[in-house]
């Protein structure tokens, strides 16, 4: 499996994202909202 880094337009577009806490270059973590 390959380990594809986000890009900084990556980030910048998932950031936008409401049920999104933080993004980083190595992964995504998702509020609590999202995990209901």
């Amino acid at each position: 499996m390959t380990k594809k880094l986000f890009t900084e337009r990556d980030i910048q577009i998932l950031s936008n994202n409401p049920y999104i806490k933080s993004v980083s270059q190595k992964g995504i973590t998702y509020t609590d909202e999202f995990k209901r």
